[in-house]
Parts: C-alpha cells; sequence; structure tokens
C-alpha cells in the first residue's frame, strides 16, 4: 500500500516540479538556477511541516516521500552547479550550492516549528 501511495505523490509531484520550473526560470533572465533552487525550498517547508506535524505513516508516505520526493531534485541541483561552474560563473555555482542548502534547511525548520506550534 505504502508503495502505490508513493507512486502516487509522484504523479503529482514530478510534473509540478517540470511546470514550476518552467514557468520561474522563464520569468528570470539569468543563468542562475531559480526554478530548481524554488521548488526544493517549497519542498523542504512541506517535508519540514510534515515531520513537525508527525503525520500517520500512510500521509508522509503519500505527501513526504512521493510528493515532496519528486517535487525537489537533487540531482538537477548538482548537474546545474556543476554546469554554472563548467561555464566559468562561479559567483553563481558558489551562491547556488551554500544558498540552496542554508535555505533549504532553514525552510525544513521553518515548517517544522511552525506545525509544531499549530498542533
Amino acid at each position: 500500500m505504502s508503495a502505490l501511495l508513493v507512486v502516487l505523490g509522484a504523479m503529482v509531484g514530478a510534473p509540478l516540479r517540470y511546470l514550476t520550473d518552467r514557468a520561474i526560470q522563464t520569468r528570470h533572465d539569468s543563468v542562475f538556477p531559480w526554478g530548481t533552487f524554488v521548488v526544493n525550498l517549497t519542498g523542504s517547508l512541506i517535508l519540514g511541516a510534515l515531520t513537525g506535524a508527525s503525520v500517520a505513516t500512510p500521509a508522509l508516505a503519500l505527501l513526504g516521500t512521493g510528493f515532496c520526493g519528486a517535487l525537489t531534485t537533487y540531482s538537477t541541483f548538482s548537474y546545474e552547479t556543476i554546469r554554472l561552474a563548467e561555464q566559468r560563473v562561479y559567483l553563481y555555482a558558489i551562491l547556488n550550492t551554500t544558498v540552496s542548502v542554508i535555505t533549504g534547511l532553514g525552510a525544513a525548520l521553518l515548517g517544522y516549528t511552525t506545525a509544531q506550534a499549530i498542533i
């Protein structure tokens, strides 16, 4: 049953990641990967909130592993960072790495503490 919930969550998360990434990136004339940054930040916030709310295992499989797992993308983040370095845009590569990790952790903490305060 959990595997099916993961698949169902991923069926929503993956297309949403693609559409969000494209919508954001087309609005920015920059080599910085804003789309990937936003989906990873959003996924961190949601997963932090789910963890803070101590949701039941079925909901965590659907929303945490399935939806957030498909919405966020470490592989694209890594690829885009390497691409920035290859293009010799070193400041953007360093900023992408640093800001993504720090804000991702901050978003997860914010989601967690907000959910804890509500529940």
